[in-house]
């Protein structure tokens, strides 16, 4: 294990893997997305911070059922029902922080991670300096129409009706399909080719990833689809970065409209990042995190 490893035993007996990285009195928790993703694309946040002159404590984790957490067996119809809802997801964020020793600290989440970041600020928010919500919509149907009208943009005609009819048969693990699929995430999901994010064996959480989003970033058939938060979003209290690669699968129009309705929030975007855009452009997006931290650190931030 790398060096500020530490395994967390939940309450609920299972247990996480959690990191930290960098020194400094100001605390960053960080959320990985998919879900079923994991804690990779933070790996180098506390230095890329210290590049930009912020010395900041990372710390991140993966969320049951991903990568070196453990990894329930879904397929029981009991622990399904318990562990794949987004109120444990919540929850167990907020279990993370206690464990830690967590209090008036940063919160930051990628795509899934971000959506959390929302409900969190939400309902635990007086724990938290400030949100950060990196790559997540407040809307699903807003991400929905993007993606389709990404997906036209991108392909020809034939490859999209392909995809359709590969969709409507549940045909996903054919092979041309998942080919187009590959254009699409080097178009707007890891736009930095050859990814960073490849391996050798599966990393585990497919499980996870199926029941919320699908079989890709293209498609909603899992539980993210009734996903619906706009309502909420005045209740965000503490302040609010909100940051979009660029040339992403989430619509930039979105996020300004979220900066627009959380009380105190900005938005910004990473140039030719996609939605991996900490990956993608580093020094841009760590600059824009850091130009936050410092401003709520100083009393100077607001829209």
């Amino acid at each position: 294990m790398k060096q500020g490893t530490k395994i967390l035993t939940l309450d609920n007996g299972y247990h996480l893997w959690t990191n930290t990285q960098g020194e400094g009195d100001i605390h960053l928790l960080a959320l990985h997305g998919g879900p079923g993703g994991n804690h990779e694309y933070w790996e180098d946040a506390a230095e890329q911070l210290a590049k930009q002159g912020l010395n900041v404590q990372v710390t991140m984790y993966d969320q049951l059922g991903s990568l070196y957490s453990d990894q329930p067996d879904y397929s029981d119809p009991a622990i399904a029902k318990k562990y794949l809802t987004y109120d444990y997801f919540l929850d167990e964020v907020d279990e993370v922080r206690e464990k830690l020793g967590l209090d008036n600290f940063y919160l930051i989440g990628q795509s899934w991670g971000g959506l959390l970041v929302q409900e969190y600020a939400v309902k635990y928010g007086q724990h938290l300096k400030g949100a950060i919500i990196s790559s997540m919509v407040d809307e699903i149907n807003d991400y929905v129409k993007h993606i389709n009208a990404l997906r036209e943009k991108t392909l020809s005609p034939e490859a999209v009706a392909f995809m359709k009819q590969c969709e409507a048969n549940n045909d996903y693990s054919n092979p041309k399909y998942q080919e187009y699929v590959q254009v699409m995430n080097e178009n707007y999901i890891d736009r930095r080719q050859p990814s960073k994010l490849e391996h050798l064996k599966d990393l585990g959480g497919d499980a996870v990833y199926n029941v919320f989003q699908g079989d890709n970033e293209f498609v909603i058939t899992g539980k993210l689809k009734d996903w619906h938060f706009r309502d909420q979003l005045k209740n965000i209290q503490v302040p609010t970065l909100i940051t979009y690669g660029d040339h992403e699968s989430m619509p930039v129009p979105t996020g300004e409209k979220m900066a627009e309705l959380i009380p105190n929030a900005k938005f910004v975007t990473t140039p030719g990042g996609g939605h991996h855009h900490m990956v993608d452009n580093p020094d841009v997006y760590y600059k824009h995190l850091a130009d936050f931290i410092r401003q709520v650190e100083n009393n100077t931030f607001n829209k």
